[in-house]
Order: structure tokens, then sequence, then C-alpha cells
């Protein structure tokens, strides 16, 4: 039975940038530096580089292999193991979990770039590649003769190497993935069974949706979109404005507590359908993009669902038993994003959701103890007067001012690591300290409060559910 494999190209796919140029330097570094230039080459290279391969680019790369005559191979391995270790705190996060799902599904995973092998390889085997197929600089005893080996690895070449080297390793074309960025791959990716266009330029852009290929971006999860660059969440954050929200009084406080980078755990009360528009507002006024964790039917709601899905949200499924979820936000948090999710799991529904003493899963702490991110708890007040449960759709109009809604950010939660039951407690003893001092007082709610704690189908009778509150006299 053939093989299969999955092959990623390396500028502007892997990292964001053209990885040339952290050669170059390593490479100067050593002493080695091309003294054969035209006037304004550099900077001419400079500013091709930005826009990925092209065919400029690519021919000022192979006049520039002349350079290389004499160098020692020895040198240049120096400084391609420097540049390695430099290239590899670039990779893209979600390219990294890719290149590790497809090696972890029994691929051969293969770098595939223009760039010289004697370069990338040591790149390449320190992300964990198990080959290389790239341009080969030829070498004349203990240095390099200042021209390639063997053809020049773009555009058909490109194609045709690979080709070459799925036959000498029996590996089917038809059944592997290629992962890249530049029209001059599009006829890599025709090759494969399953192309993906990765933060794709104009051209290929256009390609990928007249043939309908996936694309994806590698510094954002599956199923994030991205226009000119950046995410609908960056886009948004300048309307991240609480004066611009017209059926709620928001205040929120606390937002230093936020960290401006790296991955964190958002962790709040859950009241209302209108918890995750406040909670992602406190993320984005951080500067930060948030991956939301919520139930189905939250990503099957109008106006909330398709938001969340866009955002990427992270989709649970109660029913299914499945850990996917959990790994997925692990995914994100070890990418260095921020996550945030209602530990109650629901919004809690009848008496229960007037205890002062909120109960939770374990998920936030399961989460924690994984991946070491910090869990930052956030006290929500007031959502459930914008959208209560039992309506389908947030309500815009009121008699009077609007509700006041609260949100109140504190210091990380100290955990111990040590129990995920005894943690997950000390995450919910945060939320509530975050709280207004009305929430932590015990009442007895009122038929009317209590039927909006429930969905808009229930048919059952508050009133009857009030009467088996312990301690409860009507």
């Amino acid at each position: 039975m053939a093989n299969a494999a999955a092959i990623f190209d390396l500028d502007h796919t892997l990292v964001p940038r053209a990885a040339w140029p952290v050669f170059e330097r390593h490479l100067t570094g050593v002493g080695l530096e091309p003294t054969n230039l035209l006037p304004g080459e550099r900077t001419v290279r400079r500013l091709l580089d930005l826009g990925g391969d092209n065919r400029v680019s690519m021919q000022l790369d192979r006049a520039g292999v002349r350079a290389t005559k004499g160098w020692p191979v020895s040198t240049v391995h120096e400084a391609a193991e420097a540049a390695g270790l430099d290239l590899a705190g670039q990779v893209l996060p979600y390219g990294l979990q890719e290149l590790e799902d497809q090696r972890a599904a029994g691929r051969i995973t293969v770098l595939a770039t223009p760039l010289p092998e004697q370069l990338v390889r040591p790149l390449a085997e320190r992300i964990g590649f198990d080959d290389v197929v790239a341009t080969r600089w030829a070498v004349d005893g203990d240095s390099y003769a200042g021209h390639v080996d063997g053809p020049y690895v773009w555009g058909r070449q490109k194609l045709a190497a690979v080709q070459e080297w799925a036959k000498r390793h029996d590996v089917a074309l038809e059944d592997s993935y290629a992962f890249a960025h530049a029209f001059a791959d599009a006829a890599l990716l025709g090759s494969v069974g399953r192309p993906v266009a990765v933060d794709p330029d104009p051209r290929l852009a256009a390609l990928a949706a007249a043939r309908r290929w996936r694309v994806r971006w590698f510094d954002v999860p599956k199923g994030v979109v991205k226009v000119a660059g950046r995410e609908l969440q960056e886009w948004l954050r300048p309307l991240a404005r609480e004066d611009l929200v017209g059926n709620a009084r928001i205040d929120l406080s606390g937002l230093e507590n936020i960290p401006r980078q790296g991955p964190a755990i958002v962790v709040f009360n859950h009241r209302s359908y209108f918890d995750g528009t406040v909670v992602g507002m406190a993320v984005s006024k951080a500067g930060r993009s948030a991956r939301g964790i919520g139930k189905k039917e939250v990503f099957d709601a109008p106006l909330i669902g398709p938001f969340m899905k866009a955002f990427g949200g992270v989709r649970v499924d109660r029913g299914t038993g499945s850990d996917e979820p959990v790994r997925a936000a692990a995914r994100a948090l070890r990418a260095g994003e921020v996550v945030m999710i209602a530990p109650e799991g629901t919004i809690p529904r009848g008496p229960a959701f007037f205890e002062p003493e909120l109960k939770g899963r374990w998920g936030a702490a399961r989460l924690a103890h994984e991946t070491r991110a910090p869990v930052i708890p956030l006290g929500l007040w007031g959502t459930e007067h914008v959208w209560p449960r039992n309506q389908r759709l947030p309500r815009m109009v009121f008699p009077g001012p609007p509700p006041k809604v609260t949100a109140q950010i504190g210091p990380p939660v100290r955990l111990r690591y040590d129990d995920v039951d005894a943690d997950t407690r000390r995450i919910m003893e945060a939320i509530v300290d975050q709280l207004p001092v009305e929430a932590r007082v015990r009442r007895t709610p009122t038929e009317a409060e209590l039927r909006r704690t429930y969905p808009a189908n229930y048919r059952g009778d508050p009133a009857r559910e009030l009467s088996r509150r312990p301690g409860f006299d009507r």
C-alpha cells in the first residue's frame, strides 16, 4: 500500500515572512557575505520578499548562488544551525500543530522549498519534518562550487522534484496534503488530493476559490477567516466600546488583569446569551482576540452563533462525550491565545439561577492543569435583563434606561494544580469574589423571574419548581 505525505512550503506558510533574510543574517555573522550584489539589490529583494515567491525574486536567488563559490561547507552548516534555531521560534503556532497532527496521522511530513537544502535541513529536523525537498548547492570538496546541483526547486520544477521524491518513497500524491502560500505552487497544490492554500497571495486566493480548495491561516484556528491580513475580531476591535451598545449600560473594570500577550483562560459566570458579547468586549478592549467555548445550542443560536464560528469558537456537544473541545481549547492556549469559558457549562435554570454559591464543571481547571495558562476570573451581573433565557432574541427596547451590566475582572486565580475538583472550587469562588454584594445574598425569586431562567420552549410550572426549593414556604 502506498504512503501518504503532508508537504509544506516554508515562506509565508509555516513562517510569516520570507526566511532568507534570517539565513543571510547568520551567514554574515560567520563571515560569509555576498560580494557580487548589484546596487540596491538587497533592498529590491526585501521588497519582493514581502509578497512571497515570485519570478523576479527567484531569478535573483538563482543568480545569487554564484556568491557561494568557495564558502566552506562546515561554516555554512554552522550558520544554518543558528538560523534554524532562530526560525523555529518564528514558526506559526497552528502550522506547528498541523505538522504534529499530520505526523500523528501517519503521513510522511516533507518541507518543500526553493531555499537551499543545506540551509533549511537543520530547521526541518528541529521542528520534526521527516524529509526535505529543496534546491541543492553544488559542492566542490570542502567548499561550495557556486552553482546549483540539479533543478532550482520552484514552480513547475518544484512539482517535478516532489513527484520524483514521491516516486522514490512510494508516496501517492492523490492521498496527500500540500500547504502553500504562493501562486507559484499552484501546480503542486493541484497535484495532491488535499490542497490547502495558506494565507494565499491574491492570485492563489482566486484560484483556490475557483477550485474550492481549503484556505487556512496558521496564526489563527481552523475556521477563522482573515481579510487583508486581519481576522474579523481585529477589524471589529475599534467598535468594542460601551457607548456603542444601545441596549445595555456596560461597566467594565479590572481590564489590566487580562494579559496583553500569552495564553489566558478567562472564566465567567453564565447568566444569559448576552454574556459572550460582554466578555468578548472585555477581551477585545485588552487588545486580544478570544476563542470562546460554548455548547452547541449557543453556536446554533441566532446572531451569537455565526459570530462564535467566525471568531474561532470551540463547539461543545455534550451528547457525544468527545474530548475534542478540550483538545481544541488546549491547542489554542498553547498557541498563546485567550480562551473564554463559563465553568457552569450552561445557564442555571429555576431556583439554581439565584443561588449565591456557584457550581462549576472541571473543564477550566483541567485546561489550566494541562497548559499552566493563568485563569482570569470575571464576574457578570445584569446580562439576564438584556437577553433573558426565555427569549430567542435580545431585548432592544426598554420603558426606561437600558439595564446596567457589570463585568469585574480579577487577578489570576491561585491554583494548586494537585486536584481538579479543588481547583474548580477555587475558580468558582474567585468568580463570586468579582460579583456585587447583592449577588451573594440568598433570596426568593418571583415566579416571573423564575420563568425568565427557562428556555423559550419550556412548558413546566416555575411555581412548582420554586416550592421544591429547600426551606421554601409558600
